[in-house]
């Protein structure tokens, strides 16, 4: 496998697709034909279709929604909510179909997605000739400005190509020749910040390209001002706290809050604030764009918001500087006063209300040191839960499989997640007092 894969959406149902790429007539600049004064043995540059054709923005679109795995059912139902139709799960995201102007919805209310991506093309590849080909015949133009700049991303999974590299190359050489048959200009290339990005996947027969709509990743909502060590990413921590079927109906206590991802994320859920209220997206920048539209929708998803959260959501952590991160976050999400905040040892906190939900994160103990000392932490922590917590839900999520048996207590679930490579688990705990079980 070629970097990290986004997963691509199966054929949908009624989709012709050949196994192979059509065969095109000889034409001069096709691979065998030598232009006079070229130099025999010297690969010509292949050439993009003569009339691009355009890819239209009225009617069913294609799209697809990257996410953390272990999360793809809870985007799919979350896509669905929001008017997605033909739902469909695969690992790594969900695919799904709907009008153009979904993905206003879709960037502005999506907890869990990573990006949403229109996919403007698939075909059968064999070569980056056949890339530069297919990438030649979209109409680019009438996507987005000449003056925008570009970046063309390659994700592979058994793909023949010995350079993924070189396979964006040829698309990027495709786009800019269209731009120039066009316009007489062609886009600049930024690899840092470009406005628009352009998503090639390619599997060991076929060739996706996709349009992103999201810009920076989804999970990056604008808030995070300060970090400690390894934090959460927020959709990965938004999705744990659907999984613990906490939705703001009772308390919730983070005894772990590091820069306090939990904590806003739950927030956010509690009052209903659109995960993407405050950010821009990369669809701002592309020509369908319907400035009126993406307003009426962004003010009707304000008009659903609470004022506060309707029961206490609270966090600490034994480190000052963790709390003070968390502290930043948390202004910057103009919540600082709908999280209580507190320096203190998990083992020594008490609960904040009779009932309610605990979820944290704890070390992984990746370094022996680190091993040894958690095995040492494990059974007081279970047992502070089961003395200060009784009627409460507990819920970790940790890459330390050995938690459960030193914890000393029995989980009711235990769900495969990741955390990015690492294979996780959320161990849900039903606490009772005096009891393991």
């Amino acid at each position: 496998m070629n970097k990290k894969t986004l997963g691509l959406p199966k054929r949908t149902p009624g989709q012709v697709q050949s196994d192979t790429p059509p065969k095109a007539p000889a034409r001069p600049g096709a691979r065998g034909h030598v232009k006079p004064g070229q130099p025999r043995g010297e690969s010509p540059r292949p050439t993009p279709a003569a009339s691009p054709r355009v890819v239209g923005v009225s009617g069913i679109q294609q799209f697809f929604a990257p996410c953390p795995r272990g999360l793809e059912q809870l985007l799919a139902d979350e896509l669905a909510a929001v008017g997605a139709g033909e739902v469909r799960v695969v690992e790594g995201g969900v695919a799904f179909s709907g009008e153009w102007p979904l993905v206003y919805r879709a960037n502005l209310h999506s907890r869990i997605a990573s990006r949403i991506l229109w996919r403007l093309e698939e075909r059968a590849y064999r070569s980056e000739a056949d890339l530069f080909r297919m990438a030649g015949r979209i109409d680019w133009p009438a996507l987005f400005a000449v003056n925008r700049t570009i970046k063309v991303g390659v994700t592979a999974q058994r793909s023949p190509l010995r350079s993924v590299d070189f396979a964006a190359l040829k698309v990027k050489d495709a786009i800019c020749d269209v731009f120039r048959a066009a316009t007489g200009e062609r886009p600049s290339v930024d690899t840092a910040s470009p406005e628009v990005r352009i998503q090639l996947f390619l599997t060991d027969r076929t060739a996706t390209l996709y349009l992103d709509t999201s810009g920076e990743p989804l999970f990056k909502r604008g808030y995070r001002q300060e970090n400690v060590e390894a934090p959460l990413r927020e959709n990965l921590a938004a999705g744990l706290l659907q999984l613990a079927n906490w939705h703001g109906d009772c308390a919730l206590l983070d005894p772990m809050c590091g820069s306090g991802t939990f904590l806003i994320e739950a927030a956010l859920l509690a009052m209903k604030r659109a995960p993407g209220r405050d950010r821009h997206f990369a669809f701002e920048r592309l020509a369908p764009f319907d400035a009126e539209a993406w307003q009426s929708i962004r003010q009707e998803a304000r008009a659903l918001e609470l004022p506060a959260p309707p029961h206490p959501i609270v966090g600490s952590d034994r480190d000052a500087l963790s709390v003070a991160a968390a502290r930043e976050n948390l202004q910057a999400a103009g919540l600082t006063e709908h999280v209580a905040l507190t320096v203190g040892d998990i083992l020594d906190i008490p609960a904040p209300a009779t009932a309610g939900v605990l979820i944290a994160n704890p070390p992984y103990g990746v370094r022996l040191e680190d091993q040894e000392a958690l095995a040492e932490f494990y059974p007081l922590l279970g047992d502070a839960l089961k003395r200060k917590f009784s009627g409460w839900r507990a819920y970790l999520f940790t890459a330390d499989l050995r938690l459960p048996k030193l914890i000393r207590l029995s989980p009711s679930r235990r769900l495969p997640l990741y955390n990015g490579a690492l294979d996780c688990r959320l161990y849900e705990f039903k606490l009772v007092e005096g009891s393991n079980r």
